[in-house]
């Protein structure tokens, strides 16, 4: 021991010097760092007009749809369009084998000519007998059976003649034309194919008059008092050219809206007991022929138009347990969470019943991150960011 103390000795003044800047060292610390606030995108909540639509699952068709028919049966022969393309009023479409149909027509017209005959004889005989029966030169009875030769005659010449007009009309069934314009689908039976009677084909193909096309799509009962009220006009006026369009609009498959408004044309007289539904059609002019028939699409129509209302977009309401919150900024740039109460919600956004006022600001991101009495930083919506600010 006397020898360690001996050999520190003379530095020891050096180690207390070091001790002592070491303790100094040790009970210097740090301030604590303030976190900026954060940046937060703000939105001022403005009052406005928003209008509340109904959307209704249809099908589409033909606003015109008319099944091309095999009338009489035979073989196809002919075909004259082409399919999935346009064909006019009165083009022919179909030839069937009308040689048997000729034939009747040959036999019906010589049973004409038959008739025709015998009432000219039958004609001849009365004119005869008529002026001897006035002589008593005949017996009554003769003139009688003249008579009644003559008017038999005339029946069978009108039989006859229906025979000829009914025997062109199955002759005409032989081509088929299109009834209205439109589309025409894909046949059903190619040329060469018997057709007209069971098992094959009867209804060869479809005419569809896509210009307007027609949705038909169902309501149920809640859905159709409120339609009513708000179309209440178009649907008691239906037939008539002055009814105003109901602004109907048709969101197709992909989700884009077809660019012309449609308008209620006609509805069921009843809501069905089974489904709790009404059927309902709506025709949307369509001359690009976007839409065809078959189609699935979404009607949308306004059922309200809520004047002056406040509404905030979805993303800036935090809802937990089936509240409903939004960070309001005041004008101190502090945070209040505060609850309100939300109406209907339509188009991205929520329609705020109470709880908000026009004017104030509500912060549209980082909800989790704010809380009541929070200093933020305000931004734009275009330029929003929630990094801190440094």
């Amino acid at each position: 021991m006397p020898q360690t103390e001996s050999h520190y000795g003379p530095l020891r003044p050096f180690l207390a010097l070091a001790a002592m800047l070491l303790c100094v060292a040790g009970c210097e610390q740090e301030a604590p760092r303030v976190a900026p606030p954060l940046k937060v995108a703000v939105l001022k909540v403005e009052p406005r007009d928003i209008p509340l639509y109904l959307e209704m699952v249809g099908q589409t068709g033909g606003s015109v749809d008319i099944p091309i028919r095999a009338r009489v049966d035979g073989v196809i022969e002919e075909m004259h369009f082409l399919e999935g393309r346009p064909v006019t009023k009165g083009q022919l479409l179909y030839v069937i084998d009308s040689r048997p149909y000729q034939s009747q027509v040959a036999e019906a017209e010589g049973r004409l000519a038959q008739a025709r005959t015998g009432l000219a004889k039958a004609r001849s005989d009365l004119d005869r007998i008529r002026p001897l029966a006035e002589m008593d030169a005949v017996s009554k009875q003769d003139l009688d059976g003249a008579i009644a030769q003559f008017e038999a005659a005339e029946g069978a010449m009108q039989a006859a003649m229906a025979q000829v007009d009914q025997s062109e009309i199955q002759l005409g069934y032989t081509r088929i034309t299109a009834p209205v314009a439109g589309l025409i689908g894909i046949t059903q039976a190619k040329v060469g194919e018997y057709v007209g009677r069971s098992p094959n084909p009867v209804v060869l193909n479809v005419v569809s008059r896509t210009d307007p096309i027609r949705v038909r799509f169902s309501i149920n009962e809640r859905e159709y008092l409120r339609f009513r009220r708000r179309l209440s006009g178009e649907m008691q006026d239906i037939d008539s050219d002055d009814a105003t369009d109901a602004g109907l609009q048709l969101i197709l498959a992909d989700g884009s809206i077809h660019p012309h408004l449609g308008r209620v044309v006609t509805f069921d007289a009843a809501i069905d007991p089974t489904t709790g539904t009404l059927s309902l059609e709506a025709d949307f002019p369509n001359p690009e022929r976007l839409v065809l028939p078959g189609q699935f699409a979404r009607v949308r129509g306004v059922v309200e138009l809520r004047s002056g209302a406040i509404a905030v977009p979805q993303r800036a309401v935090m809802e937990t347990q089936g509240l409903f919150q939004v960070a309001v900024v005041a004008d101190d740039n502090t945070v209040e969470l505060r609850r309100i109460v939300t109406g209907p919600r339509t188009e991205g956004l929520w329609i705020v019943e109470s709880g908000l006022k026009a004017g104030e600001r509500i912060a549209l991101e980082g909800l989790q991150r704010l809380r009541t009495g929070m200093t933020v930083v305000p931004a734009d919506p275009e330029s929003s960011d929630t990094t801190a600010q440094e």
